[in-house]
């Protein structure tokens, strides 16, 4: 298609960017929790003495207080997750070290104010916030696989986002309102405008075959109003016939060549020359039709493009799996395979890989920099082999 739609948004990005303007308007209850958090792990007799307190306050959790990187909202979820399992041993902890207090008054934080003491209601504004974020956290990390297919989602999880922010838009909370307001004019940045959005993330929804094309008529009207989604979608559906027939007559001239390289190999022996002169020209004849179907449009490929439309979608959860479907649907979809397999093959992030260039220099650093080169590959094969093992082991388990 020219390359017109080769350009595709990074979504855990764009996401980042969205949670990032809402967490602007956060109360001080964060860098509370951050400061507290920053004192018990400075030193191992405070974090002794709150292990004390844990075991008085019986609280029983796997995990260990966590620090945050104030510029990633996610390890500030994961903070505030892990300490509201340890409420009522900061509350003891507290009581207990007179330290705490002073140093939540005494100590700056990044912009340059002192945190103020733990309130009891604090509390409730971090679960609220845990609450809040899980969502977010839960579809960053749903975008950002790489051992599965996530182009055909990406829509999908634009229209859960806008559904879930105009929800917490009319929240009776005033604070979590005007974080999503916040949230919601970045939302609308990258992705308010359909017509300025890549084709290719409508497409991939239509190829799936337990949404189809109405998921998208749907939504679209849902999303942006019937007179602009009704636009969008007659611009996705030529969009979609045109991306449709390059694949045909690509198909066209695979099939074309095979036919004509299986008869060249065929040498039988003809009855006479009149009839061999027939078949001749019966056969130049077809391959001319052939040629000027493929060049047209194949009539055929719009039947399997239009027969895949008209059945009814497939049951399944959000989940399944569908490359399996159209592995074992490729006989009656031939062209449609061809191209869901080159569509669905589009990551919608670049989390993954950018990972996976920078593990590298997560093993190599400045505290050990005398390892050899074969041993830093070594360390580097090793935790993949270790990551693959344990997501099988899980799916086993499912």
């Amino acid at each position: 298609m020219d390359g017109n739609h080769l350009h595709m948004r990074c979504m855990a990005h764009t996401l980042n960017l969205v949670v990032q303007d809402g967490l602007k308007e956060v109360g001080d209850f964060v860098k509370r929790v951050r400061q507290v958090v920053r004192c018990i792990r400075q030193s191992p007799t405070r974090l002794n003495k709150f292990k004390e307190c844990c075991e008085l306050e019986k609280t029983i959790c796997t995990k260990s207080l966590c620090l945050d990187v104030p510029t990633m909202w996610n390890s500030t979820y994961l903070m505030l997750k892990v300490a509201q399992e340890f409420e009522d041993a900061c509350v003891s902890y507290g009581a207990l070290d007179r330290g705490l207090l002073h140093y939540l008054l005494a100590h700056v934080c990044e912009d340059g104010k002192s945190a103020g003491s733990l309130l009891s209601t604090n509390w409730e504004n971090i679960r609220h916030m845990v609450t809040f974020l899980e969502t977010f956290y839960e579809l960053t990390l749903k975008v950002s696989g790489s051992l599965y297919v996530t182009s055909n989602v990406h829509f999908i999880e634009i229209c859960e986002l806008h559904y879930v922010l105009k929800g917490l838009i009319e929240s009776e909370d005033s604070d979590l309102s005007s974080m999503a307001t916040n949230m919601k004019k970045k939302f609308n940045k990258y992705w308010g405008e359909p017509e300025k959005m890549n084709k290719i993330i409508f497409i991939a929804c239509i190829l799936d075959p337990r949404y189809k094309d109405e998921y998208v008529t749907y939504a679209l009207v849902s999303m942006y109003g019937e007179e602009k989604g009704e636009k969008i979608i007659g611009d996705v559906k030529k969009y979609m016939i045109s991306l449709f027939n390059e694949y045909a007559k690509q198909h066209s001239i695979k099939s074309q060549s095979s036919s004509s390289s299986s008869g060249n190999t065929l040498d039988l022996p003809s009855v006479s020359s009149h009839q061999s002169q027939s078949k001749k020209s019966v056969a130049t004849f077809t391959q001319q039709f052939k040629k000027h179907k493929a060049e047209s449009g194949s009539s055929d490929a719009k039947t399997e493009l239009d027969k895949y439309l008209g059945e009814a979608s497939e049951n399944g959860s959000d989940g399944t799996d569908i490359l399996p479907w159209w592995k074992m649907n490729s006989p009656r979809f031939p062209i449609l395979a061809e191209m869901a397999r080159d569509v669905l093959a589009i990551p919608v992030s670049s989390v993954a890989s950018e990972s996976a260039f920078s593990t590298g220099g997560r093993i190599l650093d400045s505290f050990r920099s005398s390892l050899t080169p074969k041993l830093v590959q070594a360390l580097v094969c090793s935790q993949d082999g270790f990551e693959r093992t344990h997501v099988r082991l899980e799916s086993r388990k499912i």
